[in-house]
């Protein structure tokens, strides 16, 4: 098994923007963690970025809020992508690095939960790699809007559940270091 961590978004929308990230409270120590582990265990670190338009309310190319988060970014990584959609490998040469590379598995981490990682989690199974997700180095907020409302823990947990009923490992930080030192 060869792995590459992905974290996903970790940008400053979700910290001082208007997506401020709030379930699992400790889901930034715990994407902070997996980078510091990866880096020790020799797992290679991609960081994505999300970028829309310079006109756009949120993650606008080259405003504060689709800076990557500034701790995130002072660590090591070895491949940095853009993306413009919710999905890490659409329109991006996430694969072709993952392929040339002989990566099989990607572990992902970030923002949001229900979004761009499980799009991402959902993309990579569909091209065949195995995927672990970690549970609370992933996170997201309370949304409500037309379709209805949903809390921050609902939301985050129904992923989870989903995830693992067929895309993904779901595992917590703590069980994927524990798993890498066996």
């Amino acid at each position: 098994m060869k792995r590459a961590l992905l974290i996903i978004d970790v940008q400053n929308e979700y910290f001082s923007g208007a997506l401020p990230v709030s379930y699992p409270r400790e889901s930034f120590d715990n994407i902070l963690r997996a980078i510091d582990v990866a880096n020790r265990q020799k797992i290679p670190v991609v960081l994505v970025q999300h970028t829309n338009p310079e006109d756009a309310p949120t993650f606008a190319k080259g405003s504060e809020g689709w800076k990557l988060h500034s701790e995130v970014k002072s660590k090591g990584y070895e491949h940095i992508i853009e993306k413009r959609l919710p999905g890490s490998f659409t329109g991006t040469d996430l694969e072709a690095w993952l392929r040339a590379n002989n990566i099989d598995t990607v572990v992902v981490a970030g923002y949001m939960t229900q979004m761009c990682c499980d799009t991402t989690a959902r993309q990579a199974m569909h091209l065949g790699f195995d995927v672990e997700f970690l549970s609370d180095a992933t996170g997201t907020l309370s949304i409500s809007n037309y379709a209805g409302e949903v809390s921050d823990e609902d939301l985050h947990k129904a992923i989870l559940v989903t995830q693992a009923m067929r895309f993904s490992r779901v595992l917590t930080t703590e069980e994927w270091v524990e798993n890498l030192v066996k």
